[in-house]
């Protein structure tokens, strides 16, 4: 195992200290209850929307597909974080171990490279039906929908893992304490004893290359997308179509928007209090709003709730 070792090499430690939102005991407490609650009511939306297309035969479509994919990734992408914070909350030394950190930082990332690519397939599926309403039955096969999920997949978890690889293996030397809920590249290259500009330098280029690429992509998609829709001529026509992307516009607005304040801001590295908000938004808000977003938009995920509850 790697070891973290101090300035004068007097102790080996095998871990780091996340810091978290630091606090009173009441506080911790009071936090610990707020986002186990957040926590159980993402599971349960998530859940309930994979289990809503899985029995509703009707939603056995490739939009529905990519939906229950991104819902089953989110359920992934918020236990990849909340259960070591809510553990964090009730700890005294809020210690996380070496390996910890690292399959925290390795999960969380892979999951939210993932989380990109889904929402550009998404658009794609979009852009597919509405631009090319006759023929996506034929473009848009089960085939076709299977290898873009497994696509998604599999580029999410291939992004980042030489990186977070050669991080682990740096030394690490004077303060361990982590000023944040989890394990970041930005406050672990920090405590590097020596600094590794080229090291930071590809990380920025992945990263940029992951968040750039997708919304472009997205963009680009939409912009036919705007176009094709403003050509139709009744007023209802034009709802229904704006309707069938409004969600998803509202997802990649909400994750996009944060994840960009906290990876593009030229003062986000200045401000650990600004991080863990915006952090906090996009790794836990976002997956908590989008069920109620993808839900109450969708007339046909409305019908197949009340279809499961009944069941």
């Amino acid at each position: 195992m790697k070891t973290f070792r101090s300035p004068s090499n007097s102790s080996t430690i095998t871990g780091f200290i996340l810091l978290g939102f630091p606090g009173p005991r009441e506080e911790q407490i009071l936090l610990f209850m707020l986002f186990s609650t957040v926590y159980l009511l993402t599971l349960m939306g998530n859940g309930s929307i994979i289990c809503a297309v899985h029995w509703d035969q009707r939603l056995h479509t490739p939009m529905y597909i990519l939906l229950a994919n991104f819902s089953f990734l989110e359920i992934w992408y918020v236990t990849s974080t909340v259960p070591n914070m809510l553990a964090n909350f009730l700890s005294d030394t809020k210690v996380i171990s070496f390996s910890g950190c690292f399959l925290q930082f390795y999960f969380f990332f892979s999951l939210g490279s993932a989380e990109c690519f889904f929402l550009a397939v998404m658009a794609f599926d979009r852009y597919l039906a509405i631009c090319r309403p006759l023929h996506y039955p034929t473009l848009m096969t089960g085939r076709l929908c299977n290898i873009l999920v497994a696509t998604c997949w599999v580029l999410g978890f291939l992004w980042f893992p030489v990186p977070i690889t050669i991080i682990s293996q740096m030394s690490f030397c004077g303060s361990r304490i982590i000023d944040h809920f989890l394990c970041d590249p930005g406050p672990l290259l920090a405590l590097t004893c020596t600094r590794a500009p080229v090291m930071e330098f590809l990380w920025m280029i992945l990263s940029s290359l992951l968040l750039f690429i997708p919304f472009l992509f997205i963009m680009g998609s939409y912009a036919l997308v705007l176009r094709a829709v403003l050509r139709v001529p009744s007023a209802a026509g034009r709802r229904k179509a704006f309707s069938t992307c409004g969600s998803h516009l509202t997802v990649v607005s909400l994750f996009y928007g944060s994840v960009m304040v906290m990876y593009l801001s030229p003062t986000s590295e200045h401000e650990a209090g600004m991080q863990k908000l915006v952090t906090l938004f996009y790794s836990v808000g976002t997956p908590f709003i989008n069920p109620v977003i993808y839900s109450l938009r969708n007339k046909d995920m409305k019908h197949a709730f009340q279809k499961f509850l009944v069941i």
